[in-house]
Formats: C-alpha cells, sequence, structure tokens
C-alpha cells in the first residue's frame, strides 16, 4: 500500500523474480519489433544492392543494441506491472517511428534532414526510458548503479553521432562523400555501442531469471522467422492474386525451410542452452547470457532478413507471367538465400559452441552443402534453386532426428520431468484459492 501511495493507483514497479517468465506485455512490445524488421526487409528487397545491405544491417544492429538494453531491464522489472507499462508504451511509441523514419535516413540527400532527426529524438526516447526505469530498478545497489553511469556516456556518444549523421552530410558539397560520410557515422554508433560493453565488462549486471532471459530472446527469434514468411509473402506477390501452379510449390518450399530453420535451433540447441543458463551462477551466468543471447542471437536474426529477402526475389520470379517456372534465378536472389542461411546456420553452431562447448558435425557438413550448392543453384531455374535449398535445410532435421535420437530424447525426458513438477507446484497452490487457505484472485 505505501508503494501505491508513491505512484498513485498504477502502483509500483515489481522486481523480477528468479522463475519469473515473459509476460503479455513484453510481447505485445515485441509486435513493434515486426514493424522494424518487416520495414528494414522491405525496404532492402526494393533496391538490393551493397549499400542498401550495409544499410539493412547497420539499422538491424542499432536497433538490436536496443533490445539488448531492453532486455537488460526487463530482467530487473516486470514491464507489466505498475507505472513501467506507461513509459514502455512511450518506448513503443518512439520506436515505431524510429522504424517509420528508416527509410529516409538512407534515402537521397535532397530528401532532407526531417527522417534523420526524427529517427534521432526516437532514439533518444527510447533510450530515454530505459535508462529511467533501469535507475529505478538499481536504487540503493551501488555496483548495478555504476553500470547506468558507464552507459550514460555511450548514451550521448551514439546519439550525438546520429544526429551528426542526419545533418553533416547534408552541408557537404560532394554528394557520394556526404553519402559515405553519413554511413560512416552510422558503423561509427554501432562499434560504440557495442564495444562499450565489451570494455565495461560484466560487473554489475545480473540474471535474475534464466528463464525470462532465455525465453524473451527466443521469442523474438520466433517473430524474425515469422517476419520472414510475411515478407516472401508480401513481396512476393503472393497475396491478392489468384494462386497459380507455380505458386504453390514456391510457397510449400519457403514454409518447409523455415520451419527447419525453426527445428534447427529449438527443437535441441535452444531447450539445451536453457538448462546449461540456468546451470550457471553468478557472473559466468551474464557473460553466458551476453555472448549467447546478446551478441550472437544478432547475426541469426540477420541471416533471416538476408534468406527473406532473397526468397521474396526468387518468389517474385517464379510467379512473374513473363518468365514462369522456368526462369532462371538471377541477380543477387540465390546468394541472399544460401547465404543468409547459412549466417544463420553459422551463428546457431557458434551459440551452440559458447553455450553447451559441443559441436555438431551435422551442423559443418550442412554448411559444406550450402557452400557448393549456392553456385550449383545459380544455374538453375528459380525454383528448383529454392526446392534445392528447401531439401538441404529438411535433410539436416531429418538426419539429426535420427543420428541424435538417444541425446534428442534425453533432453525431452529432462525438460517434460521439470515441466511437470513445475505445473504440479503451481496446481497446488492455486488450490488454495478454492480449499480456503488463501484468499481468492479479485475478479
Amino acid at each position: 500500500m505505501e508503494g501505491q501511495g508513491r505512484h498513485g493507483k498504477l502502483g509500483p514497479a515489481v522486481p523480477v523474480a528468479p522463475a519469473a517468465r515473459v509476460d503479455k506485455f513484453e510481447i505485445f512490445f515485441d509486435l513493434v519489433f515486426v514493424v522494424s524488421f518487416f520495414i528494414i526487409t522491405r525496404a532492402t528487397a526494393a533496391n538490393v544492392t551493397g549499400r542498401e545491405l550495409l544499410h539493412a544491417m547497420l539499422v538491424l544492429a542499432v536497433l538490436w543494441w536496443c533490445w539488448i538494453v531492453h532486455s537488460v531491464v526487463a530482467s530487473r522489472l516486470r514491464l507489466g506491472e505498475g507505472f513501467v507499462p506507461v513509459l514502455m508504451v512511450i518506448g513503443m511509441v518512439a520506436l515505431f517511428t524510429f522504424a517509420l523514419a528508416l527509410p529516409q535516413t538512407f534515402g537521397a540527400l535532397q530528401q532532407g534532414a526531417a527522417g534523420p532527426i526524427l529517427v534521432t529524438v526516437s532514439y533518444v526516447v527510447i533510450r530515454a526510458v530505459h535508462v529511467a526505469l533501469y535507475a529505478h530498478a538499481t536504487r540503493g545497489r551501488p555496483e548495478a548503479r555504476r553500470k547506468l553511469y558507464q552507459f550514460i556516456p555511450e548514451v550521448v556518444i551514439t546519439t550525438l553521432l546520429l544526429l551528426v549523421a542526419g545533418l553533416l552530410p547534408l552541408a557537404v558539397g560532394d554528394q557520394d562523400l556526404g553519402l559515405w560520410l553519413r554511413d560512416g557515422l552510422w558503423i561509427g554508433v554501432v562499434v560504440v555501442q557495442y564495444g562499450s560493453s565489451l570494455l565495461s565488462g560484466t560487473a554489475g549486471w545480473e540474471i535474475t531469471s534464466a528463464e525470462h532471459w532465455t525465453e524473451r530472446y527466443d521469442l523474438i527469434l520466433i517473430i524474425a522467422l515469422g517476419e520472414s514468411v510475411i515478407s516472401v509473402g508480401v513481396g512476393g506477390n503472393l497475396l491478392g492474386k489468384p494462386v497459380t501452379w507455380p505458386a504453390i510449390p514456391a510457397a510449400v518450399f519457403g514454409i518447409l525451410f523455415t520451419a527447419a530453420l525453426w527445428w534447427a535451433h529449438f527443437d535441441m540447441i535452444g531447450p539445451a542452452a536453457r538448462i546449461a543458463l540456468h546451470a550457471a551462477q553468478g557472473g559466468p551466468r551474464v557473460t553466458m547470457a551476453r555472448d549467447a543471447y546478446a551478441y550472437l542471437y544478432l547475426p541469426m536474426i540477420a541471416g533471416i532478413i538476408l534468406f527473406a529477402i532473397g526468397a521474396e526475389e526468387l518468389v517474385r520470379m517464379i510467379t512473374d507471367p513473363a518468365g514462369g517456372v522456368g526462369e532462371r534465378a538471377h541477380g543477387p536472389a540465390v546468394p541472399l538465400l544460401f547465404g543468409g542461411v547459412m549466417l544463420y546456420l553459422a551463428a546457431d553452431l557458434a551459440f551452440q559452441w559458447r553455450t553447451l562447448r559441443t559441436v555438431t558435425w551435422t551442423r559443418i557438413g550442412v554448411l559444406v552443402a550450402l557452400a557448393i550448392g549456392l553456385p550449383v543453384a545459380r544455374q538453375w531455374p528459380a525454383l528448383a534453386a529454392l526446392g534445392l535449398l528447401t531439401a538441404i535445410c529438411v535433410a539436416l532435421v531429418a538426419i539429426e532426428v535420427v543420428v541424435l535420437a538417444d541425446s534428442r530424447h534425453a533432453l525431452r525426458r529432462a525438460v517434460f520431468e521439470e515441466k511437470v513438477t513445475h505445473e504440479a507446484n503451481e496446481a497446488a497452490f492455486r488450490a488454495q484459492w478454492h480449499d480456503g487457505g488463501r484468499d481468492q484472485p479479485a475478479d
């Protein structure tokens, strides 16, 4: 009641408990990231060039850093409780405007400074919300509060770099020099963000709930995979048009290889890594959480965006009446498709090594198969190229189901026993509501 007096009827912020899981508001917040991923994919697919790909990766890296800081705050406070959702909605609005202004940010210099300024202002609001919440969460904890003082210089420097990147290129007489200057300043933003974390170390960080941390990152990875399906459907002209025979196998292949990539991480590696993070304590837990989840999920999501762009281009070729099912794959579509999948699987392999200290030979084998298949697929029709990639990904899943059957069953038993025990404890607690042992929650 005392906390409610300080914070009004909304109530106080609630710290995260050791066994906490992701709450519904956090999933609601993630919907804004769906828009961000979608805009990055759409803007890049509209004009696939080396510079546009660089822009996509820079924007993704900056957004992902905001996500990392967001997850750090969410590891200390429940984002759906007390007054916290009010601030988080402000952050959602800022993130949404940040995403909407991205196409203008890297457009022609003649478009002016409106887009870059909006991106900078939105970025400041997002970071201010996170700083305010982290400051509230670390009251009375000097070691954790010192981490905040290390964060503030990074926020100030990166904000200034974004502001300069939006204004200085307009004042440069040479347009090409202005464009490269803008790109260089954005690269500087990424270097400062991730370099500051490596230099400052993990002292002061803590992962109260390993369950919450792993679930949080797993959900955003699933969202990214789902967005790739949306991009293929929307960008590949599969929506709003009569269904054609070439479109059917193209859509089937798109779903199959995406499902295979989901399986590659979430069938064994993801659950085993969750157990490993639970087993780690103190500094080793924080370091593992940073290296494996905060850092290595970034190239996995980058791979998803790249293969989504490639798959979209291939589907467009397949469904184009001018070309048809026999049209040979051309342009960057096949390299983006195969390269994106290879980046995803290579990052997942690094994730497996960092969390479990194991390397699965099937993963190395599939990377070799994809590298060999890439030049072959460039000579094939677009549908055949998409089918070849799908066959390789599905083969990986099929082989691992057979070869790793014993390990898979042992992991499934451990996870099942954990769930049964957890659900039994929950059921016993809730039984008090109808047994008269505890006040029932308000309707």
